[in-house]
């Protein structure tokens, strides 16, 4: 069934209930809705969605940090037949432009840290006829949306929807870092939903603490277990330890989900003293799940001598995989710590050859995965969907191997990607940023092993013969790019290039980032 209905079914059997729970520890404010509160608030949203003649099919773009409207603003989007499109929201404003103009979006809705960016670009987009703005001071060329709000109705949408029905595209990178829209129907957010409950068993009573951006598959496709379970989510805005073990203590928090530094500042608070245990109610916390990238075995490990009777699970997925779970490691594996897991509930996984032959046991290949949330098509990109599905099969781009006990290990990725804090880095943007400096011939950026981080970004620079260049100096030029995008260490070197004019990253990686691939 389209996964609108299950909003609508929580809304009648446990109206009163509370949904979700918004904390902002910056400004020590708490907010919440009920299920009835959250049905009826998709409900007024999608109405003046259609009242503006938004229809099957079109995009609908959010642009907005995770906030109590995030979610019903997106059920709203959902119960009209639109799309609804979430960005990143450390995207530049020219990548907001680029991206409202890939989807064609009609309405772009967004928060009021991106008024600079949008401002900037508002007037190079194509196909944007409305903005709305959630926050105090609307600008000029937007409308407000709590005062469309407070007018609209909140009378059920008779929007005719079924499972085939396309619902959301949500953005990638290839390996030129370009971005494609990924497409996902109902059934796959749907399956979702059934693999995420299948893998963390959540009921009623339990009650998740979501901190990534909402705007990720992960972070929404875990929330996606309390959707179908109809129990509690509190969205937290900051990532402090003391905020964490606050929400986990007040809100009675029993599934966390967690980024690899996250885990690590946690484990640092309370190793120096900063975090006491005891000042805080955690009986009733019962599994920490983490992914978003590979998880170090001694971060876990550490964990376990902290919180020795949490589960402990992770994920593999991808947002071609509408986010976690199609490998899933399962919390009666922990001594595969290491390993993302086996394929998960619904889901098949192979390991093949370049020919896409399956390789023999504790050989590299690439990872394939097949299931029910494999994405319809990169929108708009028949060449790039028929490179990524083959026979049902989604090629992951992932370098992975296998043990004798069929559980899978990642080794390497076929795409450039770095990533960092659970961010995918694009390596090509910030290679063609760093050629416009003078003094530079050459550059390749890979990503170097961190632990906390999990990569950092790395730029072997080749500088022009008798250019006099600064690792200061580099960094200062750097300011003008997104934080988590700017080069955390510098190496000044020939950058090797093989006979087609191809920078070898492979030889760059075993120079300086010493991988190591497990042997079984």
């Amino acid at each position: 069934m389209p996964i609108t209905e299950l909003l609508t079914r929580n809304a009648k059997l446990y109206g009163a209930e509370v949904s979700l729970i918004e904390r902002d520890p910056a400004v020590g404010s708490r907010r919440t809705i009920t299920w009835r509160q959250f049905e009826d608030d998709a409900n007024r949203f999608a109405n003046i969605l259609l009242a503006k003649g938004i229809k099957k099919g079109d995009k609908v773009a959010i642009l907005m940090t995770n906030c109590l409207e995030w979610l019903p603003i997106y059920f709203g989007v959902l119960k009209t037949g639109a799309l609804a499109t979430p960005f990143n929201f450390r995207y530049t404003a020219e990548e907001i432009r680029d991206c409202l103009n890939i989807c064609d979006a009609r309405i772009l809705i967004f928060g009021p840290e991106f008024v600079e960016r949008v401002t900037k670009v508002k007037n190079q987009i194509a196909k944007v006829e409305e903005f709305i703005f959630v926050g105090e001071g609307t600008p000029d060329f937007c409308q407000s949306y709590s005062q469309l709000m407070a007018k609209a109705s909140a009378a059920p949408v008779d929007k005719k929807l079924t499972d085939d029905d396309n619902a959301a595209l949500y953005f990638t990178s290839g390996t030129t870092g370009f971005p494609k829209a990924i497409l996902h129907t109902h059934a796959a957010l749907m399956s979702a939903c059934v693999t995420e409950q299948k893998h963390h068993g959540q009921t009623r009573e339990d009650n998740f603490l979501c901190i990534p951006p909402l705007y990720h598959t992960g972070a929404k496709m875990h929330w996606f277990g309390s959707l179908i379970s109809a129990s509690k989510a509190v969205l937290l805005r900051g990532v402090k330890p003391q905020w964490i073990f606050e929400a986990i203590s007040e809100e009675k928090i029993t599934v966390v989900w967690l980024l690899v530094p996250w885990a690590q500042d946690i484990l640092d608070a309370i190793e120096c003293g900063d975090v006491n245990l005891k000042d805080y109610q955690l009986s009733q916390w019962r599994l920490m799940h983490i992914g978003a990238q590979p998880v170090p075995p001694s971060l876990i490990l550490r964990w376990r001598e902290v919180f020795p009777h949490h589960l402990y699970d992770t994920n593999y997925g991808l947002s071609e995989s509408t986010g976690p779970g199609c490998v899933h490691l399962g919390v009666e594996n922990i001594h595969k710590v290491g390993a993302i897991g086996k394929p998960g509930y619904n889901w098949q996984a192979l390991i093949t050859d370049q020919d896409g032959k399956p390789v023999p046991q504790g050989s590299v290949g690439e990872l394939l995965i097949k299931g029910p949330g494999v994405m319809k098509c990169y929108y708009k990109d028949e060449q790039a969907t028929a490179a990524a599905i083959k026979d049902g099969w989604l090629y992951t781009g992932d370098m992975a191997q296998m043990d004798e006990d069929g559980f899978i290990y990642l080794v390497d990725r076929k795409k450039d990607l770095v990533i960092c804090g659970g961010e995918n880095i694009f390596p090509v943007q910030i290679e063609d940023f760093l050629h416009n400096h003078p003094a530079i011939k050459d550059v390749a950026v890979i990503g170097l092993p961190d632990q906390r981080l999990g990569e950092i970004v790395t730029a072997i620079i080749e500088l022009k013969n008798n250019a006099d260049c600064s690792e200061t100096e580099i960094k200062e030029f750097c300011s003008q790019l997104p934080r988590y995008k700017r080069p955390r260490q510098i190496i000044f070197a020939d950058v090797p290039r093989n006979a087609t004019g191809k920078i070898e990253k492979p030889r760059l990686r075993q120079q300086y980032c010493r991988v190591q691939v497990a042997s079984f």
